[in-house]
């Protein structure tokens, strides 16, 4: 049930890419502004809400908070589609950063209730294929009824379920049984204690650096692919939409879960591996996503009226390896923190990936679009993206700094179990 609205989560998150040029063209808005809208606006509220709404989650219960944070931001998503000019668009926008700022965080720490650590990373797998399914549907179904039908419908069309999905939650899920001590520690600890004992917490903040700067660039890719597609390769909204929702997204999920699954694997071996595998995920993406973006225009195959690019074919790697940083990232977090801090820890690397990623990641290569344009032209998107994909270098510097103080500090802590 959580993976499901999680999905609807991303579902709602990303569909705003997929309708970036219809919503250009009616409101006569630039690529900064555009960014502004899909990055700064939301990443903001979401972040601002993100901590505090967490601590309530850890203090009253994960499966509240998730069920009514559900249904606003699914309300919010679809009077995004009723909005009369773009400043109204900007405030929805709003309106759906705040309502899922009590959804990623509460869930996470849910899963890691449930499940043992020898299973967790697959559990947070199945859970984080939120991503991944959303873009299949977001893009793919998103374009196809903004074609159809119009941007404004795309958004009605995808909120609507998400109240239908935070009632089923409230009605027939049960939560996991709290612990009796970690009730007594979280009444006597303040929130200013708690967010000193996290940050000082050793490879929690290169783990949060590493796991940002990838969103940048993964977050950048996610709201501007369909329209390089577009103005790069000829494509239109419904050919970019299916390919890269149904394409990529298909294989985001395929790569998540084979994720999870090596990740579980290796972690049995050493401890290490639990951030290892979110470096060598990283490395592996970053060629993948080079070429796709560097490669020129020209039709690999046909399927049926589909016109698939070459440089598509290269997507299909990145979208395998690329959230290989998630997964691992996540289930760190359990291995971390005790139950009364899980979700506020966990909410806190929400908070940088939502704050550099979803904010500046679309901001940016927006930017850098409206700079290169003078010299590029048409292909000026095409480069600005290419541009971002240094910080993926950088995250695996942070990444690969974070796995020897994981690893002593996760012996440290069996040691003090044992």
């Amino acid at each position: 049930m959580l993976a499901i609205i999680y999905i609807f989560n991303y579902i709602d998150r990303l569909v705003v890419s997929i309708l970036i040029e219809p919503i250009k063209l009616e409101f006569g808005v630039s690529d900064t502004l555009i960014g502004l809208l899909s990055g700064v606006a939301f990443a903001l509220f979401y972040t601002v809400f993100g901590l505090p709404v967490s601590r309530l989650a850890d203090r009253i219960g994960r499966k509240p908070v998730v069920a009514i944070a559900c249904i606003a931001w699914s309300i919010m998503t679809m009077l995004c589609g009723l909005a009369s000019s773009f400043a109204l668009l900007l405030l929805c926008r709003i309106g759906v950063a705040v309502g899922e700022a009590g959804g990623s965080a509460p869930s996470v720490a849910m899963v890691s209730d449930l499940y043992p650590p020898k299973q967790r990373s697959r559990a947070l797998a199945v859970l984080l294929m939120g991503p991944a399914f959303g873009a299949v549907v977001g893009l793919g179904v998103g374009g196809w009824v903004a074609e159809t039908w119009g941007w404004r419908w795309a958004f009605i069309v995808t909120g609507a379920p998400g109240v239908v999905l935070g009632l089923l939650l409230a009605l027939t899920v049960r939560e996991p049984a709290k612990q009796q001590p970690a009730q007594a520690a979280q009444s006597n600890e303040s929130f200013l204690s708690t967010m000193a004992s996290l940050i000082k917490t050793p490879s929690y903040l290169l783990i949060v650096l590493g796991g940002s700067l990838a969103a940048i660039a993964g977050y950048a890719i996610a709201t501007w692919n369909p329209s390089f597609l577009i103005r790069s390769h000829d494509l239109t909204l419904k050919e970019a939409g299916v390919l890269m929702g149904v394409g990529g997204g298909l294989m985001s999920v395929l790569g998540t879960l084979a994720c999870g699954w090596f990740t579980d694997r290796m972690v049995a071996r050493s401890p290490a591996w639990q951030i290892g595998a979110a470096l060598l995920g990283s490395l592996i993406s970053i060629p993948f996503c080079l070429a796709f973006y560097l490669w020129p225009a020209g039709t690999a195959f046909t399927l049926g009226e589909l016109n698939v690019p070459t440089a598509a074919l290269f997507y299909t790697g990145f979208a395998f390896f690329g959230m290989w940083w998630s997964v691992p990232c996540f289930g760190a977090m359990s291995h971390l923190f005790p139950a009364h801090k899980l979700a506020q820890g966990t909410a806190l690397f929400f908070m940088g990936i939502t704050l550099f990623g979803v904010g500046l990641g679309p901001l940016v290569v927006g930017v850098l679009s409206d700079v290169f344009k003078t010299m590029a032209g048409q292909e000026a998107l095409r480069y600005s993206l290419t541009s971002t994909m240094g910080l993926l270098v950088i995250s695996c510097i942070f990444l690969a700094l974070a796995i020897p103080r994981y690893a002593r500090l996760v012996k440290q802590n069996q040691q003090n179990v044992g």
